[in-house]
């Protein structure tokens, strides 16, 4: 049994044992660490619902920005022919890869693409290794295509595990240009509020979000993050197109994500022309309602409803062109 399995079992069996009452504890308690780790554990038997919208990127122009929110933190961008897929989170569930398959939360709505419906791409770009944002079933099948990854500090192993080799780590500050089939792109990392490591005592991890740049247009990927002054600080170094932003999971962890109205002042900070919003609806990884951060999100953006790019997993939205 691998390392990470064997670590996962024993946390979840000292967890379990340690807590009064064990097995009977787990399945009879209501209590908040109970219920939190039965849905860790197992999940759900809810069905999985289908993306609302259906990208179509086969159509997209190489000589546009334009993106879909694929579920979760996954999004699908052709910048300017330039293709690259975020934190890739594309089957059932998220969780410890165990030999009876994945234990862990189960999706609400499936991805808008699967992994065969993807185009090719050029590049996968990965903000830090939980694992709703860094899926290693979901990595090994596209790591198949030996893609370049641009990743955080000290999480190149799990890619390595995965199949990649062309890895770039990242820290905060840290830049690279990369040379693609149509043409380089800059990606630079800086720093948010949140944490790296992938299991309770597993060892630190770097955690990034991400300015890209390409051709002249700057794009902001949020990564996961709790309210941080970084955003003000990447204004001098704009304008930037559109700000990709976190907006669930904040109850009750918000010293690690951000409330939808904080995503909005850090974007706004950062002088993001759009927002496109991210990591929510599709997990219940918190206590707060499924649909309360979009709607929360919407009334934060009601006096400029335009500058909302998208709503719903699956939705494509193309950056108008300047004029």
């Amino acid at each position: 049994m691998k390392s990470s399995r064997r670590k996962f079992l024993l946390w979840t069996l000292g967890t379990a044992v340690a807590t009064a009452g064990g097995a009977a504890w787990l399945w009879g308690s209501q209590t908040r660490t109970a219920r939190w780790t039965r849905r860790l554990l197992f999940g759900s038997r809810h069905p999985i619902n289908p993306a609302p919208h259906r990208p179509q990127p086969d159509h997209w122009s190489n000589d546009r920005v334009t993106l879909a929110l694929i579920g979760h933190a996954t999004l699908l961008l052709n910048f300017y022919g330039v293709r690259i897929l975020t934190d890739p989170v594309l089957l059932s569930r998220i969780g410890p890869d165990l030999r009876l398959g994945t234990v862990g939360p189960k999706r609400l709505i499936a991805p808008a693409l699967t992994i065969p419906e993807l185009p090719p791409l050029d590049l996968i770009l990965l903000s830090h290794a939980h694992m709703d944002h860094l899926d290693m079933r979901t990595l090994r099948r596209l790591l198949r295509q030996d893609l370049p990854v641009v990743t955080a500090k000290d999480t190149s192993d799990l890619i390595h595990d995965a199949g990649g080799r062309k890895i770039t780590e990242l820290g905060w500050g840290e830049s690279v240009t990369l040379q693609t089939t149509a043409g380089e792109i800059h990606i630079e990392a800086f720093e948010v509020r949140h944490w790296g490591q992938r299991w309770p005592d597993g060892k630190p991890r770097g955690y990034n979000a991400y300015i890209l740049r390409r051709e002249g247009t700057a794009l902001i990927f949020g990564g996961d993050t709790a309210m941080t002054e970084s955003f003000a600080r990447l204004r001098p170094a704009g304008p930037y197109a559109l700000a990709i932003m976190p907006i669930a999971a904040y109850q009750p962890w918000i010293w690690n994500h951000c409330t939808p109205e904080q995503a909005v002042r850090m974007a706004d900070a950062a002088g993001a022309r759009y927002f496109v919003p991210m990591h929510h609806e599709v997990f219940i990884l918190s206590e707060e309602p499924i649909h309360e951060p979009i709607q929360r999100l919407e009334a934060a953006l009601q006096q400029e409803p335009d500058r909302l790019a998208l709503r719903q997993v699956g939705e494509t939205f193309t950056l108008p062109q300047p004029g």
